[in-house]
């Protein structure tokens, strides 16, 4: 049981040092706020000990993470407590490089705006990828990379970055 243990600890800790800041960065893209996407974060990876899933190759895993973050924080969302609670504006540092002006236009757009743009521009994900990790059509998430574009060409050029 030991060596077993040992090979599944460093199992775990690989797989947390690959996908624990994609994971953050999906969960606070969504949430706006750093306590929720930790709480994410956590439940994920605590899904992913307890499942133990069986990944057919890298792709899969990453896809696997990123549809279990985005249907936790659609949980979130949709909890009572959540609707019943208000949220306090988190100006606490976030430790995230993309802090430039694009990263703010980008964390003003709604929700599924900053899902797709972030599964677009930061993971590099297909537009047919996105669809199936979404679970919605190729024009729905063509649709939405086109008016986040506009909607962020319009907030940077309000705040005159373009």
């Amino acid at each position: 049981m030991g060596s077993q243990s040992l090979h599944t600890n460093d199992l775990i800790e690989y797989v947390l040092g690959k996908y624990s800041d994609m994971v953050y960065r999906i969960a606070f893209a969504r949430t706006k706020n750093t306590h929720d996407a930790e709480d994410i974060m956590q439940d994920v990876f605590l899904r992913y000990i307890k499942s133990n899933p069986f990944f057919e190759n890298a792709e899969h895993e990453k896809a696997w993470f990123i549809r279990v973050t985005i249907n936790r924080t659609n949980s979130l969302f949709s909890s009572s407590w959540f609707r019943k609670t208000t949220s306090l504006k988190d100006n606490l540092s976030v430790n995230m490089d993309e802090k430039s002006e694009v990263y703010y236009a980008v964390m003003a757009l709604p929700k599924d705006m900053r899902t797709v743009i972030h599964l677009y521009y930061y993971e590099d994900y297909a537009v047919r990828e996105i669809a199936d990790l979404l679970h919605k059509s190729e024009s729905y998430v063509k649709s939405i990379l086109m008016r986040a574009r506009s909607k962020l060409k319009t907030l940077l050029e309000e705040e005159n970055y373009v």
